[in-house]
């Protein structure tokens, strides 16, 4: 029952509002509202009869500063008022249109970087060497010895051949020997040592073909084998896959070469910096989705395949678009208003029309506002009060436009001064081999210990992966000194090298920490980086104690 009589009680004051206003409109100057309940409209002075609140003063305009008011959408307000509204302006101005995807992948093995071992002849294993899955293996090194009638047999024609006379004949016999013993993976070491002892052997062994880890194991030993049966599965983990899913819509802004970055939520203080090497041709029908193929660089092996991570792609739409922040923007159905801040306390409401939305809260605008007007971020929607308020009372009164009565500003109000933002930094080490990496805090690299340096994430920005590239080197801490100028695997242990990036310029002392500010003491919104006066009240600023 309370609800419908504060809905009658709602109803009969606008209603005697708009009676009072009607007889007094033609011979008053001021009228009173309140700023929760605009329909509370009364010519004298008071409190709110809903909320008790103090009504505020609405003055009519002079004849001539009312034909100089040509747009309806303008409103003025007294200097006080917009005190006490606390608004905040920003000068529109244009950057880059940037959209960042955010989605979840899962870290997978280099396909391109894995072996399977076979045999290519019948036998049995009778000391295995790579003993366990997870084992680091070198290439070169033996995964188990095998006995075989088959290379036993080859072992002997390979003697025999040698002990003919040097004819053509004989020396055509030696070269299908030893042949005959290469297609059976027997390397090149072996045979010299063959050709040396003049003996056969009753196991050979069988060696790695890549450096790598034992990620699937099957043989045993004592097993037999038999022809094409894979025993060894090895997997070279110096660079690793991430298999993320990205949104039908979302796939024109992933391009090849693109900046990645993954998190993992076991290491939350730092990122991982990679690039898109595939986008593959499908869509799954459930989902709606495309996979898209990641290669990360994995020093220190911290991208452990099976791992979930987050992932962002970072996407440049356009160079230079009109940005406009999201705050500023007061959205009704399908409308979208902007608040511009004009000279004398006066303020304009704008339609405009919004594009794709990019970064950090910003959205680009297509029509609507022009590039260097200054336009309100915050405390808009008591300006839209005032304007819906403003349109009210105009209908009311019978004239044609809104603004024929808006308030007389007194005086300009300063605009205020938007504050110097100090760009965040962040942590990298400066070994080149390990720059992919990136920390939000400092400390030492856990890889080789070294202390991190900051650098800002702008020029960091600038060594992004498919960029330029000082040299390839081998993942491996014992290899650092391999220096290839293309990619490859390395010459001493066979693993990918991976490409090492110029290490961004560190900041100074004086940029890592920032000298304090000056704000102003009766409007601490007024900052600083140098001494001087607040526009606001003219006071010496003063420096901020750190």
């Amino acid at each position: 029952m309370k609800p419908l009589l504060m809905k009658s009680l709602f109803v009969l004051l606008a209603m005697l509002a708009l009676a009072n206003l009607t007889t007094i409109a033609a011979e008053t100057k001021t009228l009173y509202t309140c700023g929760m309940h605009p329909t509370v409209i009364q010519d004298h002075p008071g409190n709110c009869p809903i909320c008790g609140m103090k009504l505020t003063p609405i003055r009519r305009q002079d004849a001539a500063d009312t034909n100089a008011t040509a747009n309806p959408s303008v409103i003025a307000i007294d200097p006080v008022t917009i005190q006490n509204m606390n608004l905040r302006t920003a000068i529109l101005a244009r950057g880059p249109l940037r959209k960042v995807i955010r989605t979840v992948g899962t870290i997978d093995y280099n396909e391109t970087a894995t072996a399977e071992v076979t045999t290519k002849f019948k036998g049995w294993i009778e000391k295995l060497h790579a003993d366990a899955t997870g084992k680091l293996v070198h290439r070169g090194e033996p995964l188990f010895e095998v006995y075989s009638p088959e290379l036993y047999s080859a072992q002997a024609e390979f003697l025999l051949a040698l002990n003919q006379t040097s004819t053509n004949g004989g020396a055509l016999l030696r070269e299908l020997a030893a042949s005959k013993l290469k297609f059976f993976d027997i390397s090149d070491a072996q045979i010299a040592e063959l050709e040396q002892t003049r003996k056969p052997l009753r196991t050979l062994s069988v060696v790695a073909p890549i450096d790598g880890f034992v990620t699937e194991k099957m043989a045993v030993q004592g097993q037999m084998v038999d022809m094409g049966m894979k025993l060894f599965r090895l997997s070279d983990l110096g660079i690793v896959w991430v298999i993320a899913q990205i949104y039908e819509q979302d796939l024109p802004f992933v391009q090849l070469g693109q900046e990645a970055v993954v998190k993992l939520s076991s290491l939350s203080d730092r990122e991982f910096r990679g690039r898109v090497t595939f986008v593959y041709p499908n869509v799954d029908e459930k989902t709606r989705t495309a996979r898209v193929r990641m290669e990360f660089e994995n020093p220190g092996y911290f991208l452990k395949p099976g791992m979930f991570v987050s992932v962002q792609l970072h996407s440049e739409i356009e160079p230079a678009a009109l940005l406009v922040p999201d705050s500023a923007v007061l959205r009704s159905g399908a409308k979208n208003t902007v608040f511009l801040a004009l000279d004398g306390g006066r303020f304009d409401a704008r339609n405009v029309v919004l594009g794709a939305e990019a970064e950090d809260g910003f959205y680009q605008v297509l029509s609507g506002l022009n590039e260097g007007e200054r336009i309100v971020t915050s405390g808009q929607f008591m300006l839209d009060s005032e304007s819906q308020l403003r349109e009210a009372i105009e209908k009311m009164r019978g004239k044609s436009t809104a603004a024929e009565n808006a308030m007389k500003a007194t005086k300009a109000v300063p605009p205020k001064v938007k504050p110097v933002e100090i760009e965040n930094a962040v942590y990298v080490c400066p070994m080149p081999e390990h720059v992919s990496i990136i920390y939000d805090h400092a400390g030492k690299c856990p890889i080789c210990s070294m202390a991190l340096v900051p650098v800002t994430a702008s020029s960091l920005a600038k060594l992004q992966p498919g960029g330029k590239v000082l040299y390839y080197t081998c993942p491996m801490p014992e290899h650092a000194s391999v220096h290839e100028d293309k990619p490859g695997k390395c010459p001493l242990c066979a693993m990918t090298l991976i490409p090492v990036m110029a290490a961004p310029k560190p900041l100074t002392p004086t940029e890592a920490n920032p000298v304090t500010k000056y704000y102003c003491p009766m409007h601490p919104t007024v900052v600083s980086n140098a001494p001087g006066k607040c526009p606001v009240c003219q006071m010496d600023l003063v420096l901020k104690e750190k």
